[in-house]
């Protein structure tokens, strides 16, 4: 397994209880086949330009180790997500 770090750029006008909706959507996903080591909220934050017209975005950071296969599925569901405005995952080198 390798260890991965994930951040997804949530709309703003997803309220608190969605928030905790996706984080454990996502990481229940990453559970499947891997193990996720922290889920960090880093709150909303001026986006450098608009993203579907708004200026600002909820940033969630996870860590954790999967397999490289299920990396591509995660991927699909980010996509798939109507409130994922964008999102970003990257391998880390040990």
């Amino acid at each position: 397994m390798n260890k991965y770090e994930s951040i997804i750029i949530v709309n703003p006008k997803v309220e608190e209880e969605g928030l905790k909706a996706l984080e454990e959507k996502f990481t229940g996903l990453i559970n499947e086949h891997g193990k996720v080591e922290s889920v960090e909220n880093m709150g909303k934050k001026k986006l450098a330009y608009n993203i579907n017209k708004c200026s600002e975005g909820t940033y969630i950071l996870f860590n954790f180790e999967a397999e490289p296969d299920s990396i591509q599925e995660l991927e699909r569901v980010y996509r798939i997500t109507d409130d994922i405005m964008k999102f970003i995952v990257v391998k880390k080198e040990l």
